[in-house]
């Protein structure tokens, strides 16, 4: 019993201290219906919003991709005489379209999972708002 207690306490903690990055920016949530979590106790829904939040943290740290531009074919001009040369443009894509789906999906899990955990009465979800409150 005290080894169940300890783990819940721990569970808790770890969840009051990730409520604290619980922002979605300017990506709004994708509605994921709280039902989704109706099965779920206390314990399985605190760790679940654990695992959420660690796929929300990674999925925030993602970098860009790299995407070529093109590719050139030229001839140029210099100090040895002329010479062709061939340029590949590659730089770093600002497309984030991908990750801000995935981010959006996570939100709304996180917020179900909130929500389902009030309805129950969990006491890990008191305190951590969700979205637009």
């Amino acid at each position: 019993m005290k080894t169940l207690t300890a783990a819940t306490l721990l569970a808790t903690a770890g969840v009051f201290g990730l409520s604290g990055c619980a922002s979605t920016g300017n990506i709004t949530p994708q509605y994921v219906p709280p039902s989704t979590y109706q099965s779920y106790d206390c314990q399985t829904l605190s760790q679940e919003y654990i695992r959420v939040n660690r796929y929300v943290d990674a999925a925030r740290n993602e970098q860009s991709t790299l995407s070529a531009s093109g590719v050139g074919v030229g001839v140029s001009a210099g100090r040895w005489g002329i010479s062709p040369n061939i340029s590949f443009g590659v730089g770093q894509s600002n497309n984030t379209k991908a990750r801000d789906a995935k981010l959006s999906r996570l939100y709304g899990e996180r917020d179900a999972i909130i929500q389902s955990a009030r309805i129950q009465r969990c006491s890990f979800a008191n305190g951590i708002k969700i979205y637009g409150e």
